[in-house]
């Protein structure tokens, strides 16, 4: 009995696979070339739009392909900064959220690597409904795909650090950031790469061998483990100090400084107690630290850090040798922080539900 034969994501293929799949289809493998490059430069969201393509040609792709194309529902535009939050339906209904930022030294864009998240960060929104499920390489790609061609703007950096914890979810985040900065594609610099974990350990050692050269930036947020695990569940499986090693190791293996992140909390990890910690506890280390002031959430009661607190904070780490800023807030009267325009957009739908 003859199976229906399932369709592959073609966004989600290297070229080599491509050329592949296009021998398989009784075509020559130079056209795999010519469709990498509608999906992947010229960000085409319909195979008929691949124009030098036989109809044929076309034809077949349309069987044995599905072209993922994210769909708009909404977008949130800062009165303050200009940064736009995006809410992206997915091909089964789910949405994520990516943000645009613009910057002296180019358009930055942050995107998610997950529906949700299971980590359970208590100051973060993404994982407040756990985790529904991995975004495909594609389903990444085309975050910045689509951001660059609704506004007409190229992207120069690229931030993991929207919903999701990338090691989470390792293979297609490996898969994407091989896609994005390879040639016959965006070709992203792998430097202005950043990606981001809460400290999964086996993660991190196996990012150090996969010689790239993004970016690797720590959710650290506390100087111990004592308060790391009142903010980070993750840190009941994780100590600190292997969280560390495995940062030391990575840092060997590819020569390049991680960033760590740090959301100061009012009265939880802000004094100066915390500071001198964390200054003991980074000395040595090839990095710098990023003060985030932590962005409020209504389903929690954390409150963000005086201007006064996180100054002292900052300028007691600098005299102490370590390199530290204080993350430039965006999007703060667009619910700029992860997760949110996706909670409210779920809880908005969940009552327009209920009423019907």
């Amino acid at each position: 009995m003859e199976t229906i034969m399932e369709k592959k994501d073609i966004k989600s293929l290297y070229l080599t696979e491509l050329e592949e799949a296009v021998r398989s289809l009784g075509d020559k493998p130079f056209r795999a070339k010519q469709i990498y490059q509608w999906l992947h430069e010229k960000l085409v969201t319909d195979f008929d739009e691949m124009s030098n393509l036989s109809r044929e040609l076309r034809g077949k792709l349309k069987e044995h392909f599905y072209l993922t194309a994210l769909e708009p529902v909404d977008v949130k535009i800062s009165q303050i900064d200009g940064t736009r939050k995006y809410l992206f339906r997915l091909a089964d209904g789910n949405v994520i959220e990516s943000v645009w930022m613009q910057y002296h030294h180019g358009n930055s864009v942050c995107i998610s690597s997950q529906v949700g998240c299971r980590m359970g960060c208590r100051f973060c929104a993404s994982t407040l409904d756990g985790l529904a499920r991995n975004l495909t390489a594609a389903e990444m790609l085309d975050q910045i795909y689509r951001i660059q061609s609704l506004t007409n703007e190229r992207v120069s950096n690229i931030v993991i650090m929207g919903s999701g914890e990338p090691m989470d979810n390792y293979d297609n985040v490996i898969r994407f950031l091989h896609m994005i900065s390879d040639d016959h594609g965006l070709h992203i610099s792998q430097r202005n790469i950043t990606v981001s974990t809460c400290g999964i350990v086996p993660g991190i050692r196996k990012l150090a061998e996969e010689d790239l050269q993004i970016t690797l930036a720590l959710s650290l947020h506390a100087p111990n483990d004592a308060v790391r695990k009142t903010l980070m569940p993750i840190a009941n499986r994780y100590a600190l100090a292997d969280v560390l090693d495995a940062c030391r190791y990575y840092f060997e293996k590819t020569g390049r400084r991680l960033t760590f992140e740090y959301s100061l909390v009012s009265k939880v990890n802000d004094n100066l107690g915390e500071a001198r910690a964390l200054a003991a506890l980074l000395k040595g280390m090839h990095g710098h630290v990023n003060l985030i002031p932590v962005n409020p959430i209504k389903e929690r009661d954390y409150v963000q850090s005086g201007q006064k607190a996180i100054q002292d904070f900052k300028n007691y780490l600098e005299k102490n040798g370590i390199n530290v800023t204080v993350r430039r807030e965006m999007g703060r009267d667009i619910n700029g922080a992860c997760g949110q325009l996706r909670k409210s957009f779920l809880e908005e739908e969940g009552k327009e539900v209920e009423e019907v």
